[in-house]
């Protein structure tokens, strides 16, 4: 086989790792692009699309069977023209080509995905994911495919055309069923299907592979704290729910339990397994969600795994520049999950005789081994049981834990790191932005809220251009329009950190990008589309509905401007964000559980929003912040702006400062007197009601 430093294609001037990666594959790879597309039209040849990304273990597998391989890329080169997508640089495409896979397959499409295109109008005619190098699985050898596409198109023109027309008809009539009122059934919907869906034994929701699920999780809490202040009795279930799939996933390994953070998913319905990969979406939303579950328990497991998951991201996901890296991959040395795994002798020989017994009882290594004759650690005892075990309390047990858990780490971080794609997305910034003021503000860490704030303003120097938002940064070059999910994204974090603490040109940005999603990509019946009206045209402009991986796009959209109504006063936001749940309302009966996002944007419509806002300086601001702002209700937006702030939209320079401090709380569009005195503004709040034990 030749080297493949011999090779050398259109892919080595992008910014892209992924892209990067095949730049010296003997595929002629092109980036999508005009270049592309108008030799495949010029030359009546298919094109075929590859879409991946740099974390993906399966991309990489596919990579190295079949692009790597000079006769593979042979015929690829001969037969087609070969179009290399970053789906995180290009979601764009990735969406509009996984809705078109799920259409000409009916199953749930993935990465890789390999889809083939006629060369003249970019539509699919044949598409999959993973396709091996010999025959297995089930599966023909990907040249065998490659050579039937090759030989069928021509000979069936006519076949294409026709599935074609129906396919891009399809296309543009996903988007049905819009509503003249709206109600409370999707959110008891949800919840129904949830409880439906529910692992009894291991948590989460149905069978392996099994994914976080966020969205779904927040929804089980949203909904038990909204059963508690609406008067009637508290949804425990939903809770239970929530609180047993959280501490079942911070003691499995989809949690690297050395080093902080979550891993994409578990391939095994335990927990237990995961697929290695650490995504920086999956981590944002992840850290808000345990730092809101551990304020509404009270839990001190989800207070450590908080903390841990914000160390980690500061320790390895956080550029000097500010901006938040991507994705750590799978792999490392060619192997998946290498660096996380351990052979119980090396254990042993690193913690010694005395700390080795209790740390393996906690971590499995007295059992078989779990990951291809090594250990991946998982909890199997827990701290109580450990004590009466050990004869130790639960203190010293945790402090023994804790010293050996270092000395591991330190250990594994001489191993060779897996591969970090350190391009820098502006929406998945706006998800960790938001994880991070969240979790500073309710456990009170200024180094995350700092943290935060430094993302937020390489986001602004470096991806602001003109009034104009850019979607990704890599080496300090920023490019490709950005998408709703950016806007939308950014501007939830920046309501979080407005709510953290206030910094005075924030809020004037949020509604400068608010302003621009207004402009540049509301639909005309309501909702918005993904893409710009300025965007490149392509077989669709896709309108997101339901959540995938990340939170809709549409469901971000209703939130942020129901939010920003309320706060500023201002009818375009409200009517905004009415007009999306009612266009996308169809959706939302049909699959409410799938639609978590838009869900709380419903919730915040049908039940008033409290707004706080609250003038004062120092000291006492702070604390009349905290009283708002340190319990969990997930109804209520809390700005504590202090007495010297300037650049305040109209609504908020009436609320004037009044001595050392003054609130002002309203319900939806409701607002009552300026309140001056602390014990009137606890009662205001219903704080007690809000902080009793779960």
């Amino acid at each position: 086989m030749s080297n493949l430093n011999d090779y050398s294609n259109h892919l080595r001037e992008e910014t892209s790792p992924y892209l990067l990666q095949h730049a010296a594959n003997p595929v002629d790879w092109y980036p999508w692009g005009p270049e592309a597309l108008d030799k495949a039209a010029r030359e009546a040849r298919p094109i075929l699309l590859s879409i991946g990304y740099s974390a993906c273990h399966w991309c990489h597998v596919m990579a190295h069977e079949s692009f790597e391989d000079p006769e593979t890329a042979a015929l690829m080169n001969r037969l087609f023209v070969n179009i290399k997508v970053d789906r995180e640089e290009r979601p764009d495409l990735d969406k509009i080509y996984q809705t078109a896979h799920s259409l000409l397959t009916q199953r749930h499409g993935g990465w890789p995905l390999t889809v083939f295109l006629t060369p003249h109008d970019h539509v699919p005619f044949f598409a999959g994911t993973y396709f091996p190098d010999t025959p297995r699985h089930g599966m023909p050898a990907f040249r065998e495919i490659l050579q039937r596409i090759s030989d069928y198109l021509p000979a069936h023109a006519g076949e294409i055309r026709a599935q074609n027309t129906s396919l891009l008809q399809a296309l543009r009539t996903l988007n049905t069923n819009p509503a003249d009122t709206l109600t409370a059934l999707p959110l008891d919907s949800a919840r129904q299907q949830l409880q439906s869906n529910f692992d009894e034994r291991d948590g989460g929701f149905g069978a392996a592979p099994k994914f976080p699920h966020p969205t779904n999780i927040e929804r089980l809490l949203r909904h038990w704290s909204g059963s508690r202040t609406d008067g009637i009795d508290p949804d425990r279930r939903a809770l239970h729910m929530a609180v047993f799939t959280l501490e079942r996933m911070a003691h499995g390994g989809i949690y690297d339990q050395l080093g902080g953070g979550f891993c994409r998913y578990s391939v095994d319905a335990r927990w237990e397994i995961p697929h290695f990969e650490k995504m920086l979406y999956d981590n944002g939303a992840l850290l808000a969600l345990y730092a809101e579950a551990g304020a509404a328990t009270g839990n001190p497991l989800f207070e450590r795994i908080t903390r841990e998951t914000a160390d980690w991201i500061l320790r390895e996901m956080q550029s000097p520049a500010g901006g938040y890296y991507s994705s750590l991959d799978a792999d490392s040395e060619g192997e998946e999950g290498r660096y996380y795994v351990w052979h119980r002798d090396e254990v042993s020989a690193q913690l010694g005789e005395a700390a080795y017994p209790l740390f393996a009882r906690r971590y499995g290594l007295d059992q078989a081994p779990n990951f291809e004759g090594r250990w991946h650690l998982n909890v199997h005892r827990t701290m109580a049981q450990l004590a009466v075990e050990f004869a130790l309390s639960e203190t010293e047990v945790r402090q023994r834990l804790a010293a050996a858990s270092a000395t591991l780490l330190e250990q594994r971080e001489q191993r060779v790191r897996p591969g970090r794609d350190d391009k820098i997305l502006t929406a998945w910034n706006g998800l960790m932005i938001r994880g991070m003021a969240i979790a500073g503000r309710l456990h009170g860490e200024p180094v995350w809220i700092e943290s935060a704030e430094r993302a937020l303003d390489f986001i602004r120097a470096r991806l602001w251009v003109n009034g104009r938002l850019l979607a990704t940064c890599k080496d300090d070059r920023a490019h490709l329009n950005a998408y709703l999910d950016d806007h939308v994204y950014l501007i939830d974090a920046i309501l979080e950190l407005l709510q953290a603490r206030w910094r005075d040109g924030d809020l004037a940005f949020a509604m400068e990008l608010a302003e621009v999603v207004l402009a540049h990509f509301a639909a005309g019946d309501g909702g918005f589309y993904f893409t710009s009206d300025d965007h490149e045209a392509l077989i669709q402009r896709p309108l997101p509905l339901h959540d995938d991986a990340t939170p809709s796009g549409n469901g971000i959209a209703a939130q942020v401007f129901g939010r920003l109504g309320h706060l500023l006063g201002e009818p375009r936001y409200l009517q905004a964000a009415e007009d999306t749940l009612k266009r996308l309302w169809g959706g939302l009966l049909q699959m409410p559980h799938g639609h978590a996002s838009l869900l709380v944007a419903l919730e915040e419509s049908l039940f008033p929003l409290q707004t706080v806002i609250i003038r004062g300086s120092d000291a006492t601001l702070r604390e009349w912040h905290d009283l708002a702002a340190r319990a969990y209700a997930p109804r209520r937006l809390t700005l504590a702006i202090p007495n010297d702030a300037s650049e305040l939209p109209a609504q908020l320079q009436q609320r004037k400062p009044e001595g050392d401090a003054v609130a002002y709380v309203c319900s939806g569009l409701t607002c009552g007197a300026p309140l001056r005195e602390r014990a009137e503004f606890i009662r205001q709040l219903s704080f007690t009601e809000l902080q009793e034990n779960p």
